[in-house]
C-alpha cells in the first residue's frame, strides 16, 4: 500500500510506542488521528497513564511533520467511546485506511495473589480493546476497498511468565484474534497483522517489572533492564519505540503479508 495521504488512527498515542508509531507514519505521509484514554489515574494499574497534555502533544508532533492530527481522548474498554472516536476519525479527516490498535496496560503479580480488578482490567484494554477498535473500524476500512489492521501484542504473548500471567495470556489472545480476522477480514482486501514488541524501557520496566524482576534476578532495582537485556537477548541491546515503529509501517505497507506476528527483539523472543 502507498502510505502517502492516507488516514491513519494509533491508540495509545500519548506517548511511548504509540506515539512514536504515530509520528513514523507522518513521516510517511500519513494523517494521523491519536487517541489515548486521557486520564492518568486508574485505580487498577499500577502506574499513570498518559494525561491529555501528552496526548495533545502527540498529535501537534505530527502537525509538526506537515500532517494533519485530531487527539481524541477515548477508553477503548467502551464501545460508545470507540464508535465516537471512529465517527470523529470519519468526520475530521474524511475516512480511515489504517488502524493501529496500541492501546495496553500492563500488572505483575503471581496468580495466587493476583488482585481480581487488575486481571478484569487488563484483559478489558488488551483484548477487548482491539475487539471493540476492529469492529467499529471495519466498516470505514471496507469504505476505502483497502485497509490495515496491526494490533500490538508482545513477546509476552509468545511465552508465558511467571508474575505476568494476566498479561501474557491477554497478549496471547491478541496474537490469537489477529490471525482470525485476517481470515475474516482477507476477502474485503483489508491485511491483518500483530507486531510483538520485545524490551523497551518504558514505564511498564520502571514501574511494574522492575519490582518483581529484581528479587528473581537478585539485582538492585535500577540494574534489572539492563541485566535481563545482557541474559535473554542475543544482540545485548534493547530495542527503541522507533524500531518497534518502523515495524508498524512496514506491516502497513506491506500488500501480500496477513495474519502474521512480526517480533522486534533483538533475539530475546524467536518462537
Amino acid at each position: 500500500m502507498e502510505l502517502a495521504g492516507k488516514v491513519a488512527l494509533v491508540t495509545g498515542a500519548g506517548r511511548g510506542l504509540g506515539r512514536a508509531m504515530a509520528l513514523s507514519l507522518a513521516r510517511a505521509g500519513v494523517d494521523v488521528a491519536v487517541s489515548d484514554v486521557a486520564r492518568p489515574a486508574d485505580g487498577a494499574i499500577p502506574y499513570d497513564l498518559a494525561s491529555g497534555d501528552e496526548l495533545s502533544e502527540t498529535a501537534r508532533g505530527v502537525e509538526a511533520l506537515g500532517r494533519r492530527s485530531v487527539a481524541i481522548g477515548a477508553d477503548v474498554t467502551s464501545a460508545g467511546e470507540v464508535q465516537r472516536m471512529m465517527t470523529e476519525v470519519e468526520r475530521r479527516l474524511g475516512g480511515l485506511d489504517l488502524l493501529i490498535s496500541n492501546a495496553g496496560v500492563i500488572a505483575a503479580a503471581p496468580v495466587a495473589a493476583m488482585d481480581e480488578a487488575q486481571w478484569d482490567r487488563i484483559f478489558d484494554v488488551n483484548v477487548k480493546g482491539v475487539f471493540l477498535c476492529a469492529r467499529a473500524a471495519i466498516p470505514l476500512l471496507a469504505k476505502r476497498g483497502e485497509g490495515r489492521i496491526v494490533n500490538v501484542a508482545s513477546v509476552a504473548g509468545k511465552t508465558g511468565r511467571a508474575g505476568l500471567a494476566a498479561y501474557c495470556a491477554s497478549k496471547a489472545a491478541v496474537i490469537s484474534l489477529t490471525q482470525a480476522l485476517a481470515e475474516e477480514l482477507g476477502p474485503m482486501n483489508i491485511a491483518v497483522n500483530a507486531l510483538c514488541p520485545g524490551y523497551i524501557k518504558t514505564a511498564m520496566w520502571t514501574k511494574v517489572l522492575n519490582p518483581v524482576l529484581s528479587q528473581m534476578f537478585g539485582v538492585p532495582e535500577e540494574r534489572v533492564f539492563e541485566e535481563f537485556i545482557a541474559r535473554f537477548t542475543y544482540l545485548r541491546r534493547p530495542q527503541t519505540a522507533e524500531e518497534i515503529a518502523d515495524a508498524a509501517v512496514y506491516l502497513c505497507r506491506a500488500d501480500n503479508v496477513t495474519g502474521i506476528t512480526l517480533t522486534v527483539a533483538g533475539g530475546g523472543e524467536v518462537h
